[in-house]
């Protein structure tokens, strides 16, 4: 792989197999697992390829169901590919389903250590960088000692985005996340991102808003029933 390239995808493929009919009994959950013909193959991926170079922002577009979400896990190493092959020049961090790390019994304070934790950080490190994590996520300080089950969904968002904002890394990976929280924190996100853009980072992220993805990409790519159908690189005057 060149040395500006910070991502090389090669024929990568991934299948999954879902139930046919849904189960409603007990009885008939377990016999499933003895009828293999009760599941169908779904075709997430097919001999997907393509290159991302070190400082592009790069946006996938589709409808529900071509394989944007799969790809992008993938890519963050969630899931292992099928067939084909994957290379990555750098370290990822990824905005794919934020909050899944977190323990709603535990305080607000106690899941941004946790988190931080889970995503490679050292106690020292997230002493130094909690009160910054705080005031990105715009949630007031009373609310550190409360257990998160009493947030609100975009407060555990926020919060989620924010610990993620503070690992260091050289490509990010994100799901719709330019749509969380309101106008003001997508707009400190979005300069997060610009800032990340112009210290040489790479970015790759997925949106149904086409329009959001012209705006903030320098190139496209277009994935329908899990092929990549088209790559728009006209569009350099873009990106964060």
């Amino acid at each position: 792989m060149g040395d500006n390239i910070a991502i090389k995808i090669e024929g990568v493929s991934k299948t999954f197999w879902i139930p046919k009919e849904k189960r409603i009994t007990l009885k008939d959950r377990f016999l499933s697992f003895y009828r293999r013909n009760n599941y169908e193959k779904f075709v997430a991926l097919s001999d997907i390829s393509f290159e991302v170079k070190k400082g592009e922002s790069v946006g996938i577009v589709g409808p529900n169901g071509s394989g944007k979400s799969t790809l992008l896990k993938i890519l963050a190493g969630i899931y292992a590919p099928d067939s084909g092959k994957v290379a990555v020049h750098g370290k990822i961090v990824s905005f794919l389903e934020l909050g899944v790390g977190f323990n709603y019994e535990l305080t607000g304070r106690e899941n941004i250590y946790l988190n931080g934790v889970i995503l490679g950080l050292k106690k020292k490190e997230i002493d130094t960088k909690f009160d910054s994590v705080v005031t990105f996520s715009g949630i007031d300080r009373r609310f550190l000692s409360t257990p998160i089950m009493h947030y609100s969904s975009g407060m555990i968002v926020r919060l989620a985005f924010a610990v993620a904002a503070h690992i260091e890394a050289d490509i990010y990976v994100m799901d719709e996340v330019l749509a969380v929280g309101d106008v003001e924190f997508q707009e400190k996100s979005i300069t997060f991102f610009r800032e990340k853009l112009s210290l040489g980072r790479t970015l790759v992220f997925v949106s149904h808003d086409r329009n959001a993805v012209d705006k903030y990409t320098n190139r496209v790519l277009s994935l329908r029933n899990g092929r990549l159908v088209s790559v728009d690189n006209q569009n350099m005057t873009g990106g964060i």
